[in-house]
């Protein structure tokens, strides 16, 4: 790509609809065992990373994606000590996960290690926590991983991973929820990115159907905004083994010691509220 100005555009033919950002050069390309990563430098949102073809994140607007993935179900648990990251390459919601100081040790399970690598070195701000001695990083399959995990040994597991195509596929049906199911310790909680409440409703309401059928009794879809991705909005879904997700820990989120840029008690309790065609879909 020449320095002269151009665009990347992703165009997303579920919604009929295109994101597009203006690039001033591409940074970075390679194809891994797994999948095409690009890294392009932007004139407005700093940094972006595109995997095969699909924008991952961008430097101006992660931080609404990472912290909804982590702070709502962190402040729901009563006190999280365990935690396991699926996917997450790029490491950002490893990072808000140990700003929780409750948190003894966060896992993160990410099968292409070029993805941390990239990430570290275009996106250091996302990072931090790397070497924090509580953080270990582990570049194998996650799904045989949570098969293989030890029963009712965790407290949180988040699955922050790409779209259910490709290496992600396998994330989101009812055996793989069964594996998290079997390794949460009763008032565990799993959290996923689900797509945009906008087009994937289906999708949304499979998963959720796919939870139940692994056990878990309590099913909250939290939507907030997310300009990169498809319709500039986006959801994750939380469950819980035991208890209920009506509630969450307020004056925790009010008093907490460390900073974000999205979340905070007030937000919290408005992701909980559903949009009127949310409610009537998912039967709420």
């Amino acid at each position: 790509m020449s320095q002269q100005l151009t665009w990347f555009t992703e165009a997303h033919q579920a919604s009929g609809s295109s994101i597009g950002y203006r690039v001033e050069k591409l940074l970075h390309a390679e194809k891994t065992p797994f999948q095409t990563i690009e890294i392009y430098q932007t004139t407005d949102w700093g940094n972006l990373m595109v995997i095969d073809g699909c924008v991952m994140l961008t430097s101006r607007d992660n931080f609404l994606y990472h912290e909804m993935m982590t702070h709502p179900a962190l402040f729901t648990h009563a006190r999280a000590k365990r935690v396991v990251i699926i996917g997450g390459g790029d490491c950002g919601t490893l990072r808000e996960v140990l700003k929780h100081e409750e948190v003894e040790s966060a896992v993160q399970v990410e099968i292409d290690e070029r993805v941390t690598r990239l990430a570290e070195q275009y996106f250091p701000e996302l990072c931090d926590a790397n070497h924090d001695p509580r953080a270990e990083l582990l570049f194998i399959d996650g799904i045989k991983y949570m098969a293989e995990a030890e029963p009712e040994s965790l407290d949180l597991i988040i699955v922050d991973s790409t779209d259910p195509v490709g290496p992600a596929e396998g994330l989101f049906n009812a055996a793989f929820y069964a594996s998290c199911y079997k390794a949460l310790r009763h008032g565990g909680i799993l959290v996923q990115q689900s797509e945009s409440p906008l087009v994937h409703l289906e999708l949304i309401k499979s998963m959720r159907s796919a939870m139940r059928t692994a056990g878990f009794n309590a099913v909250k879809t939290l939507p907030f905004p997310q300009p990169c991705y498809p319709t500039g909005w986006w959801s994750c879904t939380m469950v819980r083994k035991g208890g209920d997700l009506a509630g969450f820990r307020e004056r925790g989120a009010l008093s907490k010691n460390f900073p974000t840029r999205y979340y905070n008690a007030e937000i919290h309790k408005g992701a909980l509220a559903q949009p009127e065609f949310m409610r009537e879909a998912l039967g709420e």
